[in-house]
């Protein structure tokens, strides 16, 4: 049994997505959503911060780890993603090159293309004031990395090749997820080509539908008490 600590932003997605493929691809894992509120500050609690202690989510506890022993917790999107990768042998290339060719870009996400967008969108929907220049900063970035993928993706399939992998599963809730603060995604045919072929997996409808379960209302915006949990916190 996998506790999947999540609730439905872009990181969280990541785990779903992985999850909902391994049912597809035969290699299911039990798996229960334990909500983690973070508008009203789950995510500061004891026990929780036992198992993430940068108070982020998403994070899991593995219940049935390999070889047995004590429940095995991980936090950070992406070292979850390669481990439930590496313990069902799922959408990781056991081959020297494929393994390293996904893995470069999901790190790639989880150092780039997640923080510039997450910027992006916080400076021009969650900031008290316009700051002009963290607008156009975070902005160009955020457009700069997209052009990356675009290039990645000429002549590609998926973004290690012709498989899907935890690389295409980090970087797809990424691509433009805040409605009030739109990228232009039109310069970048490929991605766009890429990102519908996702869309329309049954994988990703099950994991995106999962949204409105865990909080009915997700895609409202934040009230100010929430920005202050969620943008205010410091060292104590």
């Amino acid at each position: 049994m996998i506790e999947l600590y999540y609730w439905p932003t872009p990181n969280g997605h990541k785990v779903t997505l992985l999850l909902e493929e391994l049912a597809e691809a035969g290699a299911p894992l039990e798996y229960r959503i334990v909500p983690v509120d973070i508008g009203k500050g789950a995510q500061f609690e004891p026990a929780f911060l036992r198992i993430s202690p940068n108070n982020k989510m998403p994070a899991i506890v593995d219940h049935a780890p390999e070889g047995g022993g004590e429940p095995l917790s991980v936090f950070e999107s992406g070292a979850i993603l390669e481990y439930l990768a590496d313990k069902t042998g799922h959408f990781l290339p056991r081959d020297l090159r494929g393994r390293w060719e996904t893995l470069q870009w999901l790190y790639w996400q989880v150092g780039g293309l997640g923080p510039m967008t997450g910027q992006h969108g916080h400076f021009n929907v969650y900031a008290p004031e316009k700051v002009p220049y963290a607008i156009e900063r975070y902005g160009r970035e955020a457009e700069r990395l997209l052009g990356v993928l675009d290039k990645r993706l000429a002549g590609r399939a998926f973004i290690a090749g012709d498989e899907y992998t935890i690389a295409d599963m980090a970087a797809y809730p990424w691509i433009n997820p805040y409605d009030k603060a739109p990228l232009d995604l039109q310069p970048f045919p490929e991605l766009r080509r890429w990102h519908a072929a996702i869309a329309e997996r049954p994988a990703t409808r099950r994991a995106y539908a999962l949204s409105k379960t865990v909080n009915p209302n997700a895609g409202q915006p934040m009230t100010d008490d929430e920005k202050k949990i969620l943008f205010n916190q410091r060292a104590r």
